[in-house]
């Protein structure tokens, strides 16, 4: 459970302007506004720090209770434009074709593919059976 002890506002507060920042793109001043118009009073800084602590904390917390992959998923690669440059998209599907987990690189290499799979594989229900990685061809 995350700790809200010494915060000025309450916890729904915080995760409410945590969870609108996260699932939309809007700037902090933006969501200052928003917050205003119902009624809190918060600095477009103290929405930052907010973000900036309570985030990894959530992200820990939901991997945390995340549901097993199964024993069979794919790792999708693919080029995709972000703000004006291309980027590498590493994506693991599982056999339902759901998104299991992404991974968005600058660069294509072994490393960053390795490092997708790996993290997938201590979530998987048989983290310790044997995986490969294909294709070949990474610099």
């Amino acid at each position: 459970m995350i700790e809200f002890k010494g915060s000025h506002f309450e916890r729904e507060v915080i995760l409410w302007g945590i969870r609108w920042y996260a699932a939309y793109p809007i700037s902090y001043r933006q969501l200052e506004e928003m917050l205003e118009e119902r009624g809190v009073e918060v600095d477009h800084s103290t929405l930052n720090r907010w973000v900036v602590k309570f985030v990894p904390l959530l992200d820990q917390q939901f991997r945390a209770r995340k549901r097993p992959v199964g024993s069979s998923w794919r790792l999708d690669e693919t080029y995709v434009k972000v703000k004006g440059s291309w980027k590498y998209l590493y994506r693991a599907v599982d056999k339902a074709g759901a998104t299991v987990d992404f991974l968005l690189a600058a660069k294509r290499d072994r490393k960053a593919a390795l490092r997708s799979a790996a993290r997938l594989s201590s979530c998987s229900k048989n983290s310790a059976g044997p995986w490969r990685l294909c294709p070949s061809d990474y610099t």
